[in-house]
């Protein structure tokens, strides 16, 4: 595996987590939740992070003793069988292409604002282009991109909340105090506790890609140090701008007025006279777009690099390079016939494109059960690494969490599709597992 320079660093591997998970779902999807939510949506958002925070550490813990390329395909594959393994790497693999073709299509849309005479079909397919070409340079080289992307994301949210402390405290300009402004003039749960389950969908979408720092274990130094420094810097980061960020925007607009329409950051600024707020998140959008693609793509490689290297991918895409580029060069053909379809039958890719929500949740209840079967079988992992704390009820219960959130999709307006569209992903690949398990026996 690729380890140019040592192998990437627990900041590099951070960087690269964050590129992924800080997306156009955060910058402009959160208005749903938020909306959905009113104050209470910080509860949403601090539910969120403690699920991710034992995902990720079930993820550590599993990756720390066997830092495979293939992460949780191959975890799960240990645990339950080849079969199992299969699944969930291609419907992850599959899931995150149609999802990071949408985002191709989003960035297109902004991008046409300052070039009104591109489509969106080339603007779309520069994109995707790109993002591919940049990923055939190596892990380190990308993770200097992503380090830098990361940074601008991370700075934009910090010069927001930067912004908005000004705005509460009478700072800005001679502006009077805001302070607690609309939190004193609705209630902190409008729609009752069933707004909070309501919101943690979109919530944990919000967190999504995280799981990023598994697929790129194999590619750092010293994963058993690195990996848990990572994901705590990434857990810390994530969890701290998302929370502080909508803690002092619920003070600047009320959340019944916000919409999928407009950035709530964009929203709460230009409501206090800030105009120029809008220019500036959306240049950031498209960087934050473009960041997860590039983060995506990483992964997406290397997802499949290792379902060919255990021959359940066509065997044209086995790569003995550090660089899996006929991964890379795949799921980039990959996501421009996802961009394609989406183009020519909208209503089809729609459909389509809402299974990348159930991909994700699907994966990581994947990851929880896996973490259950492999601590029964194995106990800690080498070295008495325990990280998970309150194993094995935090296990069950972030389990029966992400399936509860799975279940609850046909309640969430425009979620029902993707739900019928992941279970008809899962039926279809193991259908496809023992075809091609036949195949391969005779």
């Amino acid at each position: 595996m690729e380890k140019s320079h040592g192998g990437l660093s627990a900041w590099q591997l951070s960087m690269l987590a964050i590129g992924t998970v800080i997306g156009g779902s955060f910058f402009l999807g959160s208005s749903v939740a938020i909306h959905a939510a009113g104050p209470a949506i910080l509860i949403s958002y601090i539910l969120g992070g403690v699920l991710i925070y034992f995902i990720l550490f079930a993820l550590s813990e599993m990756t720390v003793a066997n830092p495979h390329s293939g992460s949780f395909r191959t975890f799960a594959a240990n645990a339950f069988g080849s079969g199992t393994g299969f699944v969930v790497g291609w419907v992850y693999w599959t899931g995150m292409v149609l999802a990071m073709s949408s985002e191709a299509t989003a960035a297109s849309i902004l991008l046409r604002e300052w070039f009104p005479g591109i489509s969106i079909s080339i603007l779309g397919s520069g994109i995707i282009v790109g993002v591919t070409l940049l990923n055939l340079l190596g892990a380190d080289k990308l993770s200097k991109l992503e380090s830098g992307l990361a940074a601008l994301k991370l700075l934009a949210i910090a010069t927001f909340i930067l912004i908005a402390f000004m705005l509460i405290f009478g700072l800005f300009i001679r502006a009077t105090p805001i302070g607690t402004g609309e939190l004193l003039r609705e209630p902190l749960m409008p729609g009752g506790i069933t707004s909070i389950a309501g919101s943690m969908l979109i919530v944990v979408f919000s967190y999504a890609g995280f799981e990023i720092i598994g697929l790129a274990a194999s590619e750092s130094k010293d994963p058993h140090k690195t990996v848990p420094k990572a994901i705590n810097y990434t857990i810390f980061i994530l969890v701290f701008f998302y929370i502080v960020s909508i803690a002092v925007m619920l003070p600047l607009i009320p959340t019944a007025v916000l919409t999928e329409e407009i950035s709530p950051y964009v929203a709460a600024l230009q409501r206090w006279g800030i105009v120029w707020a809008g220019f500036g998140i959306n240049i950031v959008l498209i960087t934050a777009i473009i960041s997860t693609m590039l983060a995506s793509m990483f992964g997406l490689g290397r997802m499949i690099r290792s379902l060919a290297n255990e021959k359940q991918a066509p065997p044209w895409l086995i790569d003995k390079n550090d660089v899996p580029y006929r991964g890379i060069v795949f799921s980039g053909l990959a996501m421009l016939s996802g961009l394609a379809v989406g183009l020519l039958l909208p209503r089809v890719y729609l459909f389509l494109i809402s299974s990348g929500g159930f991909a994700l949740l699907f994966t990581y209840a994947m990851i929880m059960a896996t973490h259950i079967r492999f601590r029964k079988e194995h106990g800690c992992p080498p070295k008495g690494n325990c990280q998970i704390p309150w194993y094995p009820y935090s296990s069950w219960v972030v389990l029966i969490c992400m399936v509860l959130i799975l279940i609850s999709m046909p309640f969430i307006s425009g979620q029902s599709s993707g739900l019928i569209a992941g279970i008809i992903m899962v039926v279809l690949y193991s259908a496809f597992y023992l075809i091609q398990k036949r195949f391969y026996t005779n």
